[in-house]
């Protein structure tokens, strides 16, 4: 057994297929696909589930991932023990639902960047399934999901809670409705309604509240960005969690307002999750003591 053969399964479980983790390796298909295939034989497990959609950790895999990882990890501080400044470099992938990105992320970002400059950050926007699955194949490191209450998280994933906040409607500050105090689901549907794409929590809230009588008008999207962005175009309205728009750069320049929903008590929660009993790397330690303490400062903005 090689220790390249570790990194190669690696990266295969990071990118999601052996040919983009060939291309990341520089190393032909054939020559990559061999060396985890002799990885397999040797220790008498099938560790790839290989399809035509692409290359996933096999459940046998996935078992025998964390000890890889600690071998892999063990190796990086050997090398930087012995002056090799180069193992001090480490990737972190997080996956966003594209929540609370300017009052958590980035100046957690920025913390981590500033104690710790040798990390390098991959921040994907992708939907809370796809995200726990990651979490769980190995090819992120750390995930933000928004929650409902009494949503069961998944197996073999540990949430820290991070932010508790409220579906608000978000419109742009000139709209008729910014002049209220709240706003009624009925008036919503009266609207041109800008919705998250099925997969993400509040494509799930927004049909909880609207029932079988949905807007007439209806967009979706992608993610809370590309939401607040039409809002501010004056292209619909919305409907996001608080902490996602409280002081986004729309938010401070006067583009987009926010208003309660009438009636609704619903406390929807950003959640930082990571695999179960996985041993966490300094450079993702950083990231979420980062996490964790933006959020700290958040709530303390918030009650004052």
């Amino acid at each position: 057994m090689r220790i390249e053969q570790l990194q190669y399964l690696a990266a295969v479980t990071q990118h999601g297929s052996l040919r983009r983790a060939s291309e990341r390796l520089h190393l032909s298909q054939p020559a990559l696909s061999e060396a985890i295939s002799k990885l397999e034989r040797e220790l008498g497990v099938t560790l790839l589930d290989r399809r035509r959609s692409g290359a996933r950790i096999s459940r046998d895999g996935r078992e025998l991932l964390q000890h890889m990882v600690e071998v892999l990890e063990a190796v990086d501080r050997l090398k930087v023990a012995a002056g090799d400044r180069s193992a001090r470099s480490r990737q972190v992938r997080l996956g966003t639902v594209n929540a609370a990105t300017t009052t958590l992320l980035v100046p957690a970002i920025a913390r981590v960047q500033a104690e710790h400059p040798e990390t390098n950050l991959e921040l994907l926007t992708l939907q809370q399934p796809d995200i726990d699955q990651g979490l769980l194949e190995g090819s992120l490191d750390l995930g933000l999901v928004n929650v409902l209450g009494g949503d069961d998280p998944p197996v073999d994933l540990v949430g820290t809670d991070l932010v508790h906040g409220r579906p608000v409607v978000v419109l742009p500050t000139s709209h008729p409705l910014a002049a209220r105090s709240h706003v009624t689901v009925d008036e919503l549907r009266e609207e041109r309604f800008v919705a998250m794409r099925a997969g993400y929590l509040m494509h799930r809230f927004a049909h909880r509240i609207f029932g079988p009588s949905v807007p007439a008008g209806w967009h979706s999207t992608d993610g809370a960005e590309m939401g607040k962005t039409l809002v501010a175009e004056g292209l619909g309205v919305t409907l996001l969690p608080d902490y996602s728009v409280v002081g986004d750069p729309l938010e401070r320049a006067g583009l987009i307002t926010t208003r309660p929903i009438a009636g609704d008590q619903t406390v929807v929660t950003l959640v930082l999750r990571q695999r179960s009993a996985a041993t966490v790397s300094p450079q993702v330690r950083a990231l979420r003591t980062a996490l964790v303490e933006a959020a700290r400062e958040y709530a303390g903005s918030q009650a004052s």
